[in-house]
């Protein structure tokens, strides 16, 4: 069997019983960072082999993890922090092991994007997105049509720069920016993705209220809005796109209502 384990965000006590006694359970303990991982296991007086599988070597380390498998042997995976496949190695260890016809199962816990959500207070449906990929044209796709709220991780040097593209691509919606959860000095910001954010310590989860802030181009009638685009240059297709995102509607919407 293997297990992937959800480890703590933050707080080191702030794990199940089930994946202490799960971690103490199994032959070997696959991990992100085995010096990272070390302070855990020994705070639970855990001993076990303990191996390295990051994002780095992970296709190179699938045989070995699955020779464990071949073995009879339990295994673990866990991450630095929180879910395993969540922004961290684990989704290619899990279809090889559907291929394969391998147990495996999860063990729940922690994951920051999901506390992030609760703190916020909004509203569901939400979509999570991780980080913001690097090239421009790979972000527009990945948001376009975006709706509801939009959950995003964020390293510290990149707030400002992508507070500022979600702002030019989804408007000026509420948002809340939290850092270091679990934590002592967890906090929660609520503020608008225009706002220019001050601070350069701690991780953090951006989560992005559904709906722009109010815009007078909205109060025309969808076909209005549309040709106030065009007028201004655009071709048909980015303007349905351009009115989508005023809107908070999927683009195919402004498309069938268009037509």
């Amino acid at each position: 069997m293997v297990y992937f384990v959800a480890t703590p965000i933050g707080n080191l006590s702030e794990i199940t019983f089930r994946a202490v006694e799960t971690l103490k359970s199994v032959d070997a303990i696959f991990c992100e960072d085995t010096r990272h991982s070390q302070i855990l296991l020994n705070h639970y007086g855990i001993s076990k082999p303990l191996y390295s599988y990051h994002k780095f070597n992970e296709k190179k380390s699938l045989d070995f993890v699955l020779s464990f498998c071949e073995q009879g042997r339990d295994v673990a995976v866990i991450s630095d922090a929180g879910m395993p496949s969540i922004n961290d190695p684990g989704n290619i260890l899990v279809n090889a092991l559907k291929e394969k016809g391998y147990t495996y199962t999860v063990v729940s816990g922690a994951s920051a994007f999901v506390n992030a959500f609760v703190i916020s207070g909004y509203k569901p449906p939400f979509t999570y997105y991780g980080f913001l990929p690097e090239k421009r044209s790979e972000r527009d796709k990945l948001l376009d049509g975006a709706v509801g709220v939009a959950i995003f991780y964020v390293s510290v040097h990149d707030i400002k720069e992508n507070m500022s593209y979600l702002h030019e691509r989804l408007g000026d919606r509420e948002c809340c920016l939290v850092k270091e959860l679990t934590k002592t000095h967890e906090k929660a910001t609520f503020c608008h993705l225009s706002d220019i954010i001050e601070d350069d310590k701690g991780e953090f989860v951006l989560v992005v209220n559904a709906g722009a802030a109010t815009n007078p181009l909205c109060e025309l009638t969808v076909t209005e809005h549309l040709d106030y685009y065009i007028k201004g240059g655009m071709t048909k297709s980015d303007a349905i796109k351009a009115v989508a995102r005023d809107r908070n509607v999927p683009k195919n919407t402004i498309y069938k209502e268009t037509i």
